[in-house]
């Protein structure tokens, strides 16, 4: 299992619907296979995260957060796993809006 506790990282792409941008900060923190982060900046006032780790690294999590407009969103998102020739982690991410237009994403983190 990757142990993510204090890796940061931030989005290099996302889809237009999407909220995350090169801005957002993710500290994560991890005990056992529970991860969380707290993230804020660009267009997201304050977000929360809270998500499982399994044997391979792959993220199952959900997100809220308060956008610049001052909406609360929710979401799920499944997150895999690329290590780089570098040694960093970039994750790929699924996910899918659970609140407002319910519509569906791709982007990529890259730990910093």
């Amino acid at each position: 299992m990757i142990n993510y506790n204090n890796r940061t990282f931030v989005p290099i792409q996302n889809s237009e619907n999407g909220e995350t941008s090169n801005e957002t900060i993710f500290l994560y923190k991890q005990v056992g296979n529970i991860l969380t982060s707290e993230y804020s900046d660009g267009r997201i006032k304050k977000g929360h995260l809270i998500g499982i780790v399994d044997e391979n690294g792959n993220i199952d999590m959900r997100y809220h957060q308060i956008n610049e407009k001052g909406e609360l969103m929710t979401g799920i998102c499944k997150s895999k796993p690329e290590i780089l020739e570098n040694g960093k982690i970039r994750l790929h991410e699924s996910w899918q809006w659970t609140s407002g237009h319910k519509s569906k994403g791709k982007s990529i983190l890259e730990e910093q």
